[in-house]
């Protein structure tokens, strides 16, 4: 007999199991995590506005099974709908002035926080979180992973008057304590200088040949000051005119993303309920499938290893038989149980077709035009953007050829 014979029932337990992956170092949330509000009203010039752009809906699991039920439909909900609760997270903490969701690549923000979907599940929310001033100084750069326990879906359903609030919310309540500590280390005079950076940085975007020169930015990307325009400077202060009806606009397209969440709220629950239960449920066939599996490899090995050491004894050949077939009608259930799974799959994928149908982008009307809230918002935006540039041009004739 082969000296390697007897690996063989470890080399069938390793096929039988599979890999898995992990995210890397990461922001563990646990249990219920305060958030953390100011103790007292923030000066009005000391507050920061917050701009947090729409997330990159990242990419779905490599692993068909992790997969199932998810579709890029849905994550570019998500990452119109985790914006919009992080943004009223850190509204309620008085540590900020107006908070915002605003298209990606947006220019003219004195913080902003950018986001990526690393995963989302119904079990399982992990994000990266990037946060940066405009004088381009990385407040942090994190990733933060939330994991439901068991059950909370189903405890939640029980209660007369359920909670309101995200079942992620301790995530949400987390990245904002970061955010809200790394500004309280920021002194007076720093929170000027962003803001004034901020101004200026907006004023380059409107009109590079007028105030280009009044921003240094090195080569990390850092913004400093070389001039500051003088208070009566009237070409500046229409840049600030101009700027105020940025953030009417921006404030519009806000308006029409709470709408679009709260819309959205309903079936997504609905779907990461579902969709929860549907995985816990196929995580459970597929174990009992193994356990049956490796049951009927185990009898038989121990038949196999009977034949060796059988000498023509009748009952030992009669066990033998009995432990074959035993056995192969073990590995024949387990491959049963494996059939049940294409059940829950296909109640995932359906939920996925639902879910998504209900979730399609609002089309709203914004002074007399058309937008359609999907990743085409950056679009929209960027014209908008041209049309105040535009505006600039008509009302100082500064730049126009």
């Amino acid at each position: 007999m082969s000296k390697y014979y007897y690996l063989l029932p470890l080399l069938i337990v390793f096929t039988l199991l599979g890999g898995c992956s992990t995210l890397g170092p990461t922001h563990d949330v646990k249990g219920q995590v305060p958030l953390n509000k100011a103790v007292a009203e923030v000066p009005e010039n000391q507050l920061l506005d917050v701009w947090i752009e729409l997330f990159d809906p990242g990419e779905l699991p490599e692993d068909e099974d992790d997969a199932m039920g998810l579709s890029m439909d849905i994550r570019d909900a998500e990452a119109r709908y985790i914006p919009e609760q992080l943004r009223a997270t850190m509204e309620k903490t008085g540590h900020w002035g107006a908070v915002r969701v605003v298209p990606q690549d947006t220019t003219g923000a004195e913080l902003l926080v950018q986001g990526t979907i690393i995963a989302s599940d119904g079990e399982q929310l992990a994000l990266r979180i990037n946060a940066l001033d405009a004088s381009g100084r990385e407040w942090f750069n994190q990733a933060y992973e939330q994991e439901l326990i068991e059950g909370v879906y189903k405890a939640r359903s029980l209660i007369r008057n359920p909670p309101t609030q995200d079942v992620f919310q301790s995530l949400y309540n987390t990245i904002a304590n970061d955010l809200a500590e790394f500004r309280r280390a920021l002194t007076a005079k720093d929170i000027n200088t962003i803001r004034q950076v901020a101004e200026l940085r907006f004023a380059a975007d409107l009109s590079p040949d007028a105030f280009e020169g009044d921003l240094q930015r090195d080569e990390k990307g850092h913004y400093t000051i070389v001039h500051l325009p003088a208070a009566d400077d009237l070409m500046y202060q229409r840049v600030l005119a101009i700027r105020d009806r940025d953030f009417l606009l921006i404030d519009t397209l806000n308006g029409h993303f709470d709408n679009f969440c709260q819309e959205m709220e309903t079936p997504y629950n609905e779907w990461r309920e579902a969709r929860s239960e549907e995985a816990v449920a196929l995580r459970k066939i597929k174990s009992d499938a193994l356990q049956r599996k490796l049951i009927g490899v185990a009898a038989i090995l121990g038949a196999i290893a009977l034949e060796t050491t059988n000498n023509g004894n009748y009952s030992s050949s009669i066990l033998r038989d009995t432990l074959v077939l035993g056995g192969a009608y073990a590995i024949k259930t387990g491959f049963d149980k494996d059939s049940e799974t294409d059940i829950h799959r296909d109640a995932i994928i359906e939920l996925d077709e639902s879910f998504s149908s209900e979730a399609r982008p609002l089309v709203v009307e914004v002074e007399g035009e058309t937008h359609e809230l999907t990743g085409s918002a950056e679009a929209q935006y960027a014209q908008w953007r041209a049309l105040l540039k535009r505006i600039y041009i008509s009302e100082t004739g500064f730049g126009d050829s």
